[in-house]
């Protein structure tokens, strides 16, 4: 079963902060300046765990990783926006 996550980030250094920021890109949508919301399943989740803790510094740097649960439930009962409201983007399978 995949499950939505919040994903927010604080890196100290510009490379590793570039790293991290390309593997969420690969791995969610990327709502705000450091914050992704991926949609995973349990293997995905800890292949990103492993993949984010080697490029980060863990005496420097933070990633909060937040279950939001499971990915087919309204993400609007969950996440609440003041000002501009949260549009997901529109994801086309290509095959």
């Amino acid at each position: 079963m995949r499950k939505r996550y919040l994903i927010a980030y604080d890196i100290s250094n510009d490379k590793r902060r570039n790293s991290v920021f390309k593997i969420l890109m690969g791995n969610g949508d990327h709502v705000q300046f450091s914050v992704f919301l991926c949609q995973l399943n349990d293997i995905e989740l800890l292949r990103l765990k492993h993949e984010l803790k080697q490029n980060i510094n863990n005496k420097h740097d933070q990633i909060i990783i937040l279950n939001l649960g499971p990915s087919d439930s309204d993400i609007h009962t969950k996440l609440e926006c003041i000002g501009k409201p949260y549009s997901p983007p529109v994801r086309v399978m290509v095959i």
